[in-house]
């Protein structure tokens, strides 16, 4: 496609974006109307929103249109997995220049598409806006299929805290891209599309999970959410968390110690839960630590000791650059 948004148009660029769509059976009514309707069988929708802007949550040196697609996604998507829930669909606000490119919207909305695919969603509905930065708004929707959500709040004394998808990787790429470099390869695709298991919220659920987050802001920052939803304290044994020996390199040569990575970073949207101890776990869940009566505040500590340093604050000082 040649040309810019502003040649093709507000309603040409909504033609192009929509007809790259794929539909699935929960979609009553999809774009092109002045809503969209989607199935919600048990009478209640689990919903969530984020926000993508350029230069602080993407750049376009490092990523390209469609992974900037499948990470917007994907980050909303797991919100809803975390609450035990199916996603059924996406909504996109979308704010763009003029001048930019017609192909870089259109190369979005084919990463938005494919990853609501892995997750059996689809997207529905938006807006498009014209502005001076790219802004992404995405709204997600989900089902509990007649299950209970679980929240941040129900962690117990005496739960099992366990992880299942990556840990770290997309901050060790995002180190690897920040020193100018595009591998290992593994890493920096893990933080230009980060691929959580979607499958593991709903599953975790049916398997009497006491409380569930995805780890978007970081495992001890987004475990801090759980402490302090449950009051509770939960203890991470760091002697139980994998580091594969491919980070372990890329922190030597940066000079980082991966566990940081490990512990601080995030947009890999993992999914961490709390379960009773005598739950039996599947293979993809890995145990690693537990959940104790709080000594004093609601807290997460590493081998018995505080935790210093936190996770991601978007209106910190590690919120100001991608």
């Amino acid at each position: 496609m040649k040309g810019t948004v502003g040649e093709l148009g507000e309603f040409g660029l909504i033609r192009e974006l929509t007809a790259r769509l794929t539909t699935t059976p929960a979609v009553r009514i999809g774009p092109g109307d002045d809503a969209a309707v989607v199935t919600a069988p048990d009478r209640r929708v689990v919903a969530s929103t984020d926000i993508l802007l350029e230069g602080r949550h993407f750049r376009r040196d490092w990523s390209t249109a469609y992974d900037v697609g499948r990470k917007a996604a994907a980050q909303n998507l797991a919100d809803i997995a975390a609450m035990g829930a199916v996603p059924t669909a996406i909504l996109l606000g979308l704010v763009v220049p003029a001048e930019l490119p017609a192909t870089w919207p259109t190369e979005l909305m084919d990463g938005l598409r494919d990853e609501c695919q892995v997750a059996g969603a689809a997207v529905v509905g938006g807006d498009v806006v014209r502005g001076d930065t790219i802004t992404i708004a995405i709204t997600a929707l989900g089902d509990l299929r007649n299950a209970e959500p679980v929240t941040r709040g129900g962690a117990q004394p005496g739960d099992v805290v366990a992880v299942t998808g990556w840990l770290g990787w997309s901050a060790a790429g995002h180190a690897v891209l920040s020193r100018g470099f595009r591998s290992p390869r593994a890493f920096v695709e893990a933080h230009r599309r980060p691929e959580p298991p979607y499958h593991a919220g709903p599953a975790a659920a049916g398997l009497g999970a006491t409380a569930m987050t995805d780890v978007s802001d970081g495992l001890v920052a987004d475990l801090g959410h759980i402490a302090e939803a449950s009051k509770v304290r939960i203890d991470l044994r760091s002697a139980k968390i994998d580091i594969p020996s491919q980070m372990s390199d890329i922190g030597t040569a940066v000079g980082v110690d991966p566990m940081q990575w490990v512990l601080n970073g995030g947009e890999d949207h993992a999914i961490v839960a709390t379960f009773p101890p005598d739950v039996k776990l599947p293979a993809r869940w890995k145990v690693i630590g537990e959940v104790l009566n709080p000594s004093a505040l609601p807290q997460v500590t590493v081998d018995g000791a505080s935790w210093a340093k936190a996770g991601w604050d978007h209106f910190g000082d590690n919120g100001d650059a991608e």
